[in-house]
């Protein structure tokens, strides 16, 4: 039976890959900081699918607790097959316009705790030949977005890299890129997205299933809807001098946004 860790799992798009996993048999071991929103996902999960969930609630930013999650992707005998780097959150105003202590929280949770989840489980992938790491990145890590583009853009540069590093040992790595989601993560961000139109916002349950069919198919990213695609396909062509310019517009410190 196939084990799938996922951070971030009580809510979004974890809760997402978690039903996406259980739906196809995988056992689950979830974790999250709410223990109690975290055991509601397992039970659910559990009762609908007939599969194992343990629920191991952990505050990644501490390191004792990461060290747990760590120690568990380590334990031979109760093997993990998939890692699913998910949890993760943003901050409402651009550089520098946050409290430096909030940006370095942002970073560590979106580079250095993926990047020590990976390096315990990586070892025992590559001893079974087999298993597979998903990254969630984003499409912010295509342009210059300040540190969480920035972020988010090195977890993605880390997947490629970690992919073509692990092919010989038949260990699959997949970037999921998605765009705008809905998911609590804006509001949890205290970010305005009033102004976005409906047609840009992707569905949880979408953005996992098309990352699951890019992990069967091998594909090194997974980005959901024709509009991202297209976008990705753009951002990657155009000169950077010109993109820099348009999110230059989009970009001003908060007492110049509208109220």
């Amino acid at each position: 039976m196939t084990t799938v860790l996922i951070t971030g799992a009580s809510a979004g798009l974890g809760a997402a890959f978690a039903r996406g996993f259980a739906a196809k048999g995988c056992d689950l071991v979830l974790v999250a900081r709410d223990k109690e929103r975290l055991g509601d996902v397992a039970e659910t999960l559990g009762r609908a699918f007939g599969v194992r969930t343990e629920v191991l609630p952990a505050d990644l930013l501490d390191p004792a607790q990461c060290r747990t999650v760590e120690d568990r992707l380590t334990d031979a005998g109760r093997p993990v097959d998939i890692l699913v780097n998910n949890a993760g959150f943003g901050l409402a105003a651009p550089f520098p316009y946050s409290p430096v202590e909030d940006e370095e929280r942002m970073l560590d949770l979106l580079v250095r705790v993926p990047m020590r989840l990976t390096h315990a489980v990586v070892p025992g992938l590559r001893e079974r030949r087999r298993g597979a790491v998903l990254n969630v990145s984003s499409v912010a890590g295509l342009l210059p977005t300040g540190t969480y583009g920035a972020a988010k853009a090195w977890i993605t540069a880390f997947s490629e890299s970690l992919r073509v590093d692990l092919a010989p040992y038949g260990v699959r790595v997949l970037a999921v890129v998605p765009g705008f989601t809905r998911t609590e993560f804006q509001e949890r961000a205290g970010m305005d997205v009033s102004a976005l139109r409906d047609a840009v916002w992707l569905e949880a349950d979408a953005v996992v299933a098309q990352a699951l069919k890019d992990l069967g198919l091998r594909r090194p990213l997974s980005i959901t809807g024709w509009r991202y695609k297209a976008y990705a396909v753009a951002v990657r062509h155009l000169p950077r001098t010109l993109v820099a310019r348009k999110m230059a517009r989009t970009r001003r410190p908060p007492a110049d946004r509208p109220a």
